[in-house]
């Protein structure tokens, strides 16, 4: 028997990377920080969401149920930016395209790496991201389509 030492990164530190994407351009925004993700944080990325705006065309925010997604704050802030939030159903990730991004970003990041210093961990997931318009536009093609598959519910019998 052989003994296997896999190298680990000592004691916890926090990358936060909360993002959105034009499903059109496939242009990715983000708001990042080491410490939580709080409802400031994503009014800061609705403010850029609507800085970035270039057409009178309605913008639409697609979000998950998160607390600080629902609260009071963010959507005072999106309606005064003009931006709609449409919230998804719960345990539906798949319909939010920054969901498919995020698990891509973890397998090129994440999965079977290892950094020994949180400076190269940061910069290896901002890296992606940046790349991922141009240098990742082909693996993510398929992945970050509008392309959803929909079942009527006659098709489901009751158990």
């Amino acid at each position: 028997m052989t003994r296997l030492f896999v190298q680990a990164p000592a004691g916890r530190q926090r990358f936060n990377v909360l993002g959105a994407i034009d499903a059109v351009t496939k242009q990715i925004t983000t708001v990042t920080n080491t410490s939580y993700i709080t409802s400031t944080e994503v009014c800061r990325l609705l403010v850029k969401l609507a800085e970035q705006r270039t057409s009178d065309l309605p913008l639409t925010v697609v979000m998950d149920n998160a607390r600080y997604q629902r609260c009071k704050l963010v959507q005072g802030e999106a309606a005064r930016l003009g931006i709609e939030l449409l919230f998804l159903p719960p345990y539906s990730p798949n319909l939010n395209l920054i969901e498919r991004l995020w698990k891509f970003v973890k397998k090129k990041c994440l999965y079977s790496k290892y950094y020994d210093n949180f400076e190269k961990f940061q910069k290896a997931i901002t890296e992606c991201l940046v790349q991922a318009p141009t240098e990742h536009r082909q693996e993510l093609a398929s992945l970050l389509t509008l392309n959803f598959q929909i079942f009527d519910k006659s098709q489901f019998m009751p158990l």
